[in-house]
């Protein structure tokens, strides 16, 4: 302060933003000369002044970092050893990082690959108990299944069988690659499976129960004598076991895994078609013999009584499939869902053949082919015709008893009221006729 005082030079001014070199030399040179001065301009006094101003200054800048040069350097010097302080903690800790981020690098990755090599080994196991306890399942299964065929338990074989397809398809491609699993399907499952599909369809195919004695055999579908009620009890229970067995082995859609099914679903998405196909041939069978032998009959009149008795033992062997399939509720199955909704075996057949009733379904069938072969014995004229168009009244009357002695229970039971079909049997000999 006191320097600035006892010097001229006007520091503020000098240190102001705004200063401007020349605006400040033309300021000094019209304060030092004045416009009207004689003689003319001589710059050299304010170009001195000009000089020792600098002059002044470098001076006084000197004299100022003289001054201040020890505390400057002390306090430069405390500020370096502080800041080289600071950085050897930092480098420091900067090493302690790295050398920590290596070690845990190096263990984390080892860790890691060892968890990799454990998690393939525990999975790699973890496959091969699966595939182990599979094959067990189906070498175990084949054994039962071997068991049951001996006993001739036919439907836990066709159970048995279920079971093992399941425990196949559960592992089916790895199973595919191991001896022993082959063996067992090649050698023990697909035949067992083959002969109690082949005893259940002759159990269906040979069912008969009519009390009618007509001396056919069982393949017409026909009855074969009067049976005792032991022998009827047996019938009964191996066409049981043969629609059980049917309904078992017959293929499971995967559509029936649904989590929520109905009654109405059961129908839909589960059809067992061995026992449908089962039952449509034995009726198929029964209509074709029928339909032969009442076209022979009524060719050759003498004949026609024990034609329509074969037919009504037919019909009676229909009524009690019929009241059998009624009477029996779908086994359990081991690839259905617990919950999925139990029926008789009747009404997934009913479904599949959209009809009311076995026995409408027999007639109905039997009366739509008879006109073509009544018409085709008026077109051949002769006696045959001639003895067709005579008797005719005789004809209405005897097929009128064999669909009422057709449609009653083996054993002479009234089956119900069937007027239309008898109705429809005759509309179809005496239509033609006419």
């Amino acid at each position: 302060q006191q320097q600035q005082q006892s010097s001229y030079i006007d520091y503020a001014l000098l240190l102001s933003p705004t200063f401007s070199p020349t605006v400040h030399a033309n300021t000094l040179l019209h304060a030092t000369i004045a416009p009207d001065d004689k003689p003319p301009l001589d710059l050299s006094t304010p170009l001195s002044r000009l000089l020792f101003d600098v002059q002044d200054i470098d001076a006084e800048i000197h004299s100022i970092t003289t001054a201040h040069a020890v505390p400057l350097l002390t306090r430069t010097k405390h500020r370096t050893a502080a800041a080289l302080r600071v950085l050897d903690g930092v480098e420091n800790h900067v090493r302690a990082l790295e050398e920590s981020y290596i070690r845990l690098e190096h263990e984390v990755g080892e860790r890691h690959r060892v968890a990799e090599l454990t998690a393939q080994v525990v999975e790699r196991l973890l496959r091969t108990l699966r595939i182990g306890r599979a094959v067990q399942r189906v070498v175990g299964l084949g054994r039962q299944l071997e068991g049951c065929v001996e006993a001739g338990e036919w439907v836990q074989a066709a159970r048995t069988v279920v079971m093992w397809r399941g425990a196949w398809e559960e592992e089916k491609e790895a199973l595919h690659g191991i001896k022993a699993a082959r063996e067992v399907r090649d050698g023990v499952v697909l035949p067992a499976e083959r002969v109690v599909l082949a005893r259940a369809q002759a159990g269906v195919r040979e069912f008969s129960m009519s009390s009618l004695g007509t001396g056919n055999t069982v393949n017409s579908g026909a009855g074969g004598g009067e049976k005792t009620y032991s022998q009827a009890e047996n019938a009964k229970t191996r066409a049981t076991s043969a629609l059980q067995t049917l309904y078992l082995l017959s293929p499971v859609p995967t559509s029936i895994t649904k989590p929520s099914l109905t009654a109405s679903d059961n129908l839909e998405f589960f059809d067992p078609n061995l026992l449908t196909a089962a039952i449509q041939n034995y009726l198929q069978t029964a209509q074709t013999a029928s339909l032969a032998s009442l076209a022979r009959a009524l060719a050759a009149l003498p004949t026609l009584d024990r034609a329509l008795l074969e037919i009504s033992a037919r019909g009676q062997n229909i009524i009690a499939l019929e009241n059998l399939l009624a009477g029996t509720m779908t086994p359990s199955h081991p690839l259905l869902p617990e919950k999925f909704p139990t029926t008789t075996l009747l009404d997934p057949l009913l479904h599949a053949l959209d009809t009311p009733t076995l026995p409408t379904y027999f007639w109905r069938s039997l009366a739509n082919a008879l006109p073509a072969r009544v018409a085709e014995i008026l077109s051949r004229g002769g006696a045959p015709a001639r003895a067709l168009r005579g008797g005719k009244e005789k004809v209405r009357e005897a097929i009128r008893r064999c669909v009422d002695q057709g449609t009653r229970m083996p054993g002479g039971k009234d089956g119900g009221n069937w007027e239309r079909e008898a109705a429809v049997m005759v509309g179809a000999v005496m239509g033609a006729i006419k």
